[in-house]
C-alpha cells in the first residue's frame, strides 16, 4: 500500500519549521519510501536555501500551485501570516490537502480552517530557543519534546491523521491532545504567562543587571524572544493572557502580605510544593 503522506510542504522554514524538516527528513521510512519535502521561506538568503537542500529539502519552491501540491502542508509562519494563507490554500488547493501548523495559538485559525472546509489539524510543539530562524534549526529541537495536536474534525482518524501522527512519533515526539480553546487557555499559563514575566522582570531590573548572576539570568532567558513572533501570540490570546496575568498579579500581592508579616510557615510551604514541582518538571523533561 502507498503512504499516505508521500508529499510535504512546508510554508516557512524559521527555527521550527526547518527543525521539523530536518527531523521528518531523519525519520524513518514509510513504507520503504522517500518523503518528498519540498519548502518556501521569502526570508532565507541564497546561502540559506542552498543549506536547506543539504539538510533534507528536495525543493524550494516559489510556485504557489506546485508548493500547495502536497499530502500534508505545514504552516509555520508566524500566527497571523498562517492565518491568511488558509485563505489562499483553499483558493488554490481546496480541500484536497491536509493543513497542519505550528503557531502557538490554535483557536482563531481552527476556526477559520473549519469556516473554510479545509482539513485541519492543528499542532503546537513545545520546543524552542531564544535565537530564531532557519540558522538555528536542529532535527534534534524536537526530540522528546511535547506536541500538542488539536483536532476539531476528527481528521486524526483518517489515513493522512494517522501518518502525520505517526511521522512525529517516529521523530521522537510526545503528543498530547487538546480541543483549540483548552489549548489556548493552557500555553496562556505555561508558555505566554512566563515570556511576558521574563519581559517585565529584566525591564524592571534594567538598573542592576550589571551585578546580576546566573539565577537572574535564567529568569530573563525569554526576555531574548522576538517581539514579531510574540505580537501575533498576544493579538490572538489576548483574553487568556490578561487572565493569567491578573491571576499572578493576585498571587504575587499575596506573597508579598506574606514576607512583610514574616509568614514563614507559608513561604516554607510554598518553597516545598515549588521544591516538589520542580523534580517533576526535571523528570519530565530529562526521563
Amino acid at each position: 500500500m502507498q503512504p499516505a503522506i508521500r508529499t510535504i510542504s512546508f510554508v516557512g522554514l524559521g527555527l521550527i519549521g526547518a527543525s521539523m524538516m530536518r527531523a521528518f527528513r531523519q525519520a524513518p521510512l514509510q513504507g520503504g519510501l522517500r518523503l518528498c519535502l519540498k519548502g518556501y521561506d521569502p526570508a532565507l538568503t541564497e546561502k540559506e536555501r542552498h543549506d536547506a537542500l543539504e539538510y533534507g529539502l528536495d525543493r524550494f519552491e516559489t510556485d504557489r500551485s506546485a508548493l500547495y501540491d502536497a499530502d500534508l502542508i505545514i504552516l509555520a509562519a508566524p500566527v497571523e501570516v498562517n492565518i491568511a494563507l488558509l485563505d489562499d490554500i483553499w483558493t488554490v488547493a481546496g480541500s484536497s490537502v491536509l493543513v497542519s501548523d505550528v503557531s502557538s495559538t490554535k483557536s482563531i485559525i481552527a476556526e477559520k480552517a473549519r469556516s473554510l472546509g479545509v482539513p485541519f489539524i492543528g499542532m503546537h510543539p513545545m520546543a524552542g530557543r531564544e535565537q530564531q530562524g532557519f540558522s538555528s534549526a536542529s532535527e534534534e529541537l524536537l526530540q522528546g519534546k511535547t506536541v500538542i495536536l488539536c483536532d476539531n474534525g476528527s481528521f486524526l482518524d483518517e489515513p493522512r491523521g494517522q501518518a502525520f501522527e505517526k511521522l512525529l512519533t517516529t521523530a521522537g515526539c510526545r503528543i498530547m491532545y487538546m480541543n483549540p480553546e483548552s489549548h489556548d487557555k493552557v500555553v496562556a499559563n505555561i508558555s505566554h504567562l512566563p515570556q511576558l514575566i521574563s519581559t517585565l522582570l529584566i525591564n524592571y531590573c534594567k538598573d542592576n543587571i550589571a551585578a546580576s548572576g546566573p539565577g537572574f539570568s535564567s529568569l530573563a532567558r525569554l526576555s531574548g524572544s522576538s517581539w514579531e513572533i510574540w505580537k501575533d501570540i498576544v493579538l490572538t490570546n489576548s483574553d487568556n493572557i490578561a487572565d493569567e496575568l491578573e491571576h499572578f498579579a493576585s498571587e504575587l500581592e499575596s506573597l508579598a502580605g506574606n514576607v512583610r508579616s514574616l509568614d514563614m510557615e507559608t513561604l516554607s510551604t510554598k518553597f516545598s510544593n515549588a521544591n516538589q514541582l520542580y523534580q517533576t518538571l526535571k523528570e519530565l523533561h530529562n526521563p
